[in-house]
């Protein structure tokens, strides 16, 4: 565990302050799939604000987080699930490994933003959206997407690229939504057609943006705020949200009941629901559920609208989360190559 927690191994970031000499001083290590560098700025945060707190963070995948957290059942090596897809913490074999607790200002959040028995609460989401690179579309002559139904055009053979819904939670929401859209028959029907098109499935959920960005692809299935940060970095992408409406996800925390130091993880999970942290998801998420947080003049430029819910398609998260293993196995043995 020392070795995967290793700041310099890339999976990890430690956000680390002198230890005070006041009981409650400790260390927690917290389990995430929040992207890295969004990550890291939220940890120096909270090290200010707690300094006697040290925070040792592994990131990994949605996926391959999941599949960690249930191979150390048996002896979790971590305090708190931090940032981690809804659809996944809803699994009831990871529920019981989870304490109930309420931190400060989860009153505020609206009851579809936490669970009734108070084993996890919401402070940010995230949503589909294409990339389309404007550049590679006026070279190939290439029609401008706006809706998933668009991509099936035969003209895009090859220019696709989207997440491997087995390990990205950003590939799964695009798939459960499809099959909720249309229903499963339709659905599946629909994702054999798109196939046809796909040049690459990929196991992360921001490198089909970042792909299409450099112009390897033309349109990347990826999610939102990953292309708005392309767009303020100056790469020639446009941000569609696709007509039918667009799949998203809620990211969770919550408390392990084998947490070896209860006090500090509690802090930790307080402070996310802070407003200095609700000013950072303003500045870093496509989606808060936290008061306080503000859309970005970034984001409004990139074209997302000031209220997205208004774009939302509505997920029902427990239709995905108990049908999570069965539309997986089917994917990976139709469509996974």
């Amino acid at each position: 565990m020392k070795n995967q927690l290793n700041p310099l191994g890339g999976l990890a970031i430690a956000a680390v302050m002198a230890l005070s000499t006041t009981a409650y001083a400790g260390e927690i290590t917290a389990y995430t799939s929040l992207e890295e560098d969004d990550a890291k700025v939220y940890l120096e945060a909270f090290a200010k604000a707690e300094p006697n707190v040290k925070v040792n963070m592994l990131r990994l995948s949605t996926g391959d987080l999941g599949a960690r957290i249930l191979a150390e059942k048996s002896n979790p090596q971590h305090d708190v699930i931090w940032g981690w897809a809804v659809t996944q913490m809803v699994d009831p074999r990871i529920l019981e490994m989870t304490e109930p607790y309420k931190p400060k200002g989860v009153d505020a959040l609206k009851t579809s933003f936490k669970d009734p028995q108070d084993r996890w609460f919401a402070t940010t989401g995230y949503f589909a959206a294409f990339c389309v690179n404007t550049e590679v579309l006026a070279q190939k002559n290439l029609p401008m997407p706006t809706s998933w139904q668009d991509l099936l055009n035969p003209a895009f053979k090859g220019e696709l690229i989207m997440p491997n819904p087995a390990s990205s939670g950003t590939g799964y929401l695009q798939i459960s939504s499809l099959l909720q859209m249309k229903g499963e028959e339709e659905g599946w029907k629909f994702l054999h057609e798109l196939d046809k098109n796909m040049g690459q499935y990929i196991k992360s959920g921001s490198k089909p943006c970042k792909l299409t960005r450099v112009g390897e692809y033309a349109v990347g299935a990826s999610f939102a705020f990953v292309g708005v940060k392309s767009v303020k970095e100056g790469y020639p992408i446009k941000v569609v949200i696709p007509s039918e409406g667009a799949g998203y996800e809620m990211e969770v925390s919550a408390l392990m009941k084998t947490s070896k130091n209860k006090g500090d993880s509690q802090r930790f999970l307080d402070w996310l629901l802070t407003q200095d942290a609700a000013k950072l998801y303003g500045e870093r998420a496509a989606m808060s559920v936290v008061p306080g947080a503000v859309q970005t003049v970034d984001a409004r430029d990139a074209g997302l609208p000031a209220d997205v819910s208004t774009v939302l398609y509505d997920m029902d998260f427990a239709w995905s989360a108990t049908n999570k293993s069965r539309i997986v196995a089917k994917w990976k043995a139709e469509l996974e190559r």
